[in-house]
C-alpha cells in the first residue's frame, strides 16, 4: 500500500484531512523543536537584551527574537490540537487566536530578517520603521481574529475556514496573497543584499591580498561568506517550500473550489510538512544571531561615545552663548 493510501486510514470521514503524518509524526517533532527552541532562544534573549538598543540593527534583532519567542508560545497549543487534547473547543481557540499569532509572528520575523539585511547593506534604515511595519502587519492580521466569529460546534470546529464569516473567508484569501507577496519581496531583498555584501567582502579581500600575504584576511573572508550563505540557505529551506504550496492550499479551502478530496488531502499534508520547516526556524535563528553579539556590543559602545561627544559639543556651545 502506498504512502498516500496508508495515511488515509486514520481519516474518519471525507471532511477529515488528518493522517498518520499529522497525528503521529509531526507532534513529537514539534515537541522536540519546542524544547530546543525554548532553550536556545532563552539564552539568546538573555544575552541580547543586555545589549543597549543604540543602533537599528540591535533593535531589529531584538524584535526578531521577540517574534521567535511568541511563535514558540503557540507550539503547545498546536501540539495539543494535533494530539486531540482539549477537544473541539481547543481547536476553536487555535483557529481564532493561537494560529493567528503563529502566522503573524512568522511574518514579523521574516520582515525583520529583510530589514536586518538592508541595515547591514546600506546602514541608513531609520529606527521608526519597525513599529510602523509591525502595526501594518497587525492591521492585516486582526480581521482574521475578528471575522472568525461564526458559532462554533463540534462539527465545524475541525476546519478553521468554516468558523469564518463570508467576509472572513474573502479576507483570509486576500491576506494570504499579501503575506506570500511580502515573503517573495523579502526573499529578493535578502538575496540581493547578502549577495552584494559577499561580493564586497571578496573584493576587499582581493585588495588586501595584493598588498600583503595576510592569512587572517583570507580566513575572515571565508568566514563571512559562510555566514552569509548559511543565512540564505536557512531562509530558503525554512520558508520557500511553505510559500510554494501556500496559495494552492488556500484556494483549495475556498467554498466551491473545485479541488478533489485527494488533491485537498495532499495539499494539506504538504502544508503541514512545510509549515513545520518554517517553525524549525526558531531553532536556527539563535546560532546565526549569537555570533553578532560582540560586534553589536562594539557598535553600541561606539554609539554611546558618539552621543556623549555630541552632547559635550552642544553643552559647550550652550555655555558659550550664555556668556555672550
Amino acid at each position: 500500500m502506498d504512502l498516500l493510501n496508508s495515511t488515509r486510514l486514520l481519516s474518519t470521514n471525507q471532511s477529515d484531512l488528518g493522517s498518520t503524518f499529522t497525528r503521529q509524526v509531526l507532534p513529537p517533532l514539534y515537541l522536540l523543536i519546542c524544547v530546543v527552541g525554548v532553550s536556545l532562544n532563552g539564552v539568546a534573549a538573555w544575552i541580547f537584551f543586555r545589549v543597549p538598543s543604540d543602533s537599528g540593527l540591535v533593535v531589529y534583532l531584538k524584535n526578531m527574537m521577540v517574534a521567535d519567542l511568541l511563535m514558540l508560545a503557540t507550539f503547545p497549543f498546536r501540539l495539543a490540537v494535533q494530539l486531540g487534547i482539549g477537544g473541539w473547543r481547543l481547536h476553536v481557540v487555535s483557529c481564532r487566536y493561537t494560529a493567528v499569532l503563529f502566522y503573524s509572528s512568522m511574518y514579523v520575523g521574516i520582515l525583520f530578517m529583510g530589514l536586518i539585511s538592508l541595515e547591514r547593506y546600506v546602514k541608513i534604515v531609520r529606527h521608526t520603521s519597525p513599529p510602523f511595519l509591525v502595526f501594518f502587519l497587525l492591521l492585516c492580521v486582526l480581521p482574521n481574529v475578528v471575522l472568525t466569529s461564526r458559532p462554533a460546534t463540534e462539527e465545524n470546529a475541525q476546519h478553521c475556514m468554516q468558523l469564518k464569516t463570508q467576509l472572513g473567508v474573502q479576507w483570509h484569501r486576500v491576506s494570504t496573497f499579501l503575506s506570500v507577496g511580502l515573503f517573495w519581496v523579502t526573499l529578493l531583498v535578502l538575496a540581493y543584499c547578502y549577495t552584494s555584501i559577499a561580493c564586497r567582502v571578496y573584493q576587499s579581500y582581493r585588495r588586501v591580498r595584493r598588498s600583503s600575504n595576510n592569512n587572517s584576511s583570507s580566513s575572515s573572508c571565508r568566514k563571512s561568506n559562510r555566514s552569509i550563505f548559511s543565512i540564505l540557505a536557512v531562509f530558503f529551506v525554512c520558508f520557500v517550500p511553505y510559500h510554494v504550496c501556500r496559495v494552492p492550499y488556500t484556494l483549495s479551502q475556498m467554498p466551491a473550489s473545485g479541488f478533489s478530496w485527494d488533491t485537498c488531502f495532499l495539499l494539506f499534508q504538504l502544508k503541514e510538512g512545510t509549515l513545520f520547516l518554517s517553525a524549525l526556524n526558531v531553532c536556527l535563528d539563535p546560532p546565526h544571531l549569537l555570533p553578532d553579539v560582540p560586534n553589536l556590543q562594539r557598535v553600541a559602545a561606539e554609539e554611546t561615545v558618539r552621543e556623549k561627544a555630541e552632547e559635550g559639543v552642544a553643552d559647550h556651545w550652550t555655555e558659550s552663548e550664555s556668556h555672550l
